[in-house]
């Protein structure tokens, strides 16, 4: 069989690249409860740091829906109402919520509700876009509200970021709620002692894999990169809606066939055609490697969490880099 063109293919991955983001759903989570902390978070991994430091004194409510990709999310009035009647809404920060101003300025003007910005403390990669890359990505991300502004903000992807996100969330709580504070921290000790766990797994498991590189469809894994002496190579940009070239598809399927790579990893949130286009271009397999920027409703349906998501990328890392 005559193989198609890799431009053509593309093309034909990028318009169904579209359809996929044109039919994810927009709806809220959660309602106000009275008599208890209301804390409203911006996307999963805070929603779960939240949940397991503020047990029953807290009311969770994460803004993006379970099976929503984040960066085809956008704030409804019902969001508006929620947050500003809530104590405390924790959001990521270096660039990652786009629309975060603007939902600042929306607030009810009586609104008591402090926003923290989780990702405070943890040292920020710079991205490695050229400059009109980084010109063109900024526009594109624009009209999506998700301008990453230069800054990779997928810090939760590493444990070793996570340490820090989980004790930003329990100062916030601390904070808002000063009546709890010891079962706050008792709680997060234990939320600490996982991440140190898993933070020593991947040290463990990855000191001694043959390779070192790894080819993924969204650019969100610098920090697991940096932190675990890692490579990272993207089929797209910060943004999963990012668009490749076709030539850079096929100096990506060069690069995976001169360092021997068994898998291009994907993810469940977005459509899987780009990393499948470039693993048979490639000649190679594809795998999951969850960015973890919210679950399937397969995946809260089998009550998995971030420790358990992130148990998975590493096996699945470990299989791709031995």
């Amino acid at each position: 069989m005559k193989r198609k063109p890799v431009l053509y293919v593309v093309t034909i991955m990028m318009l169904g690249l579209l359809v996929f983001a044109a039919g994810c759903g927009n709806t809220s989570q959660g309602k106000i409860v009275e008599g208890k902390v209301n804390v409203v978070t911006s996307f999963y991994p805070l929603y779960y740091m939240a949940s397991e430091i503020g047990g029953e004194e807290v009311n969770v409510m994460n803004l993006i829906p379970t099976g929503v990709e984040p960066h085809d999310w956008t704030p409804k009035s019902l969001d508006l109402q929620n947050a500003s009647k809530a104590q405390l809404l924790l959001y990521q920060g270096a660039g990652f919520e786009g629309w975060i101003d603007d939902f600042k300025k929306g607030l009810d003007a009586n609104s008591q509700v402090k926003m923290v910005e989780a990702s405070q403390g943890i040292n920020l990669i710079q991205t490695e876009e050229s400059e009109e890359e980084h010109d063109h990505a900024a526009e594109e991300e624009h009209d999506h509200d998700h301008d990453h502004g230069g800054l990779d903000p997928h810090t939760w992807v590493s444990p070793k970021s996570a340490l820090i996100m989980a004790k930003n969330v329990k100062q916030a709580l601390s904070e808002a709620d000063p009546a709890h504070e010891k079962l706050y921290e008792e709680r997060y000790q234990v939320l600490h002692k996982k991440l140190e766990e898993l933070d020593q797994k991947y040290t463990d498991q990855l000191a001694n894999v043959t390779h070192r590189e790894i080819v993924v469809s969204h650019q969100a894994f610098g920090y697991l990169a940096r932190d675990y002496q890692l490579t990272q190579h993207s089929i797209m940009g910060l943004s999963p809606e990012a668009e490749p070239t076709a030539q850079e598809i096929v100096k990506l399927s060069k690069l995976v066939k001169e360092k021997g790579l068994k898998y291009i990893f994907f993810e469940e949130l977005v459509t899987d055609q780009l990393a499948s286009t470039l693993a048979s271009e490639a000649g190679v397999e594809t795998l999951v490697l969850n960015p973890l920027e919210g679950l399937t409703q397969e995946q809260e349906q089998a009550g998995d969490t971030y420790i358990s998501l992130m148990e998975r990328n590493l096996e699945n890392l470990v299989k791709a880099l031995k």
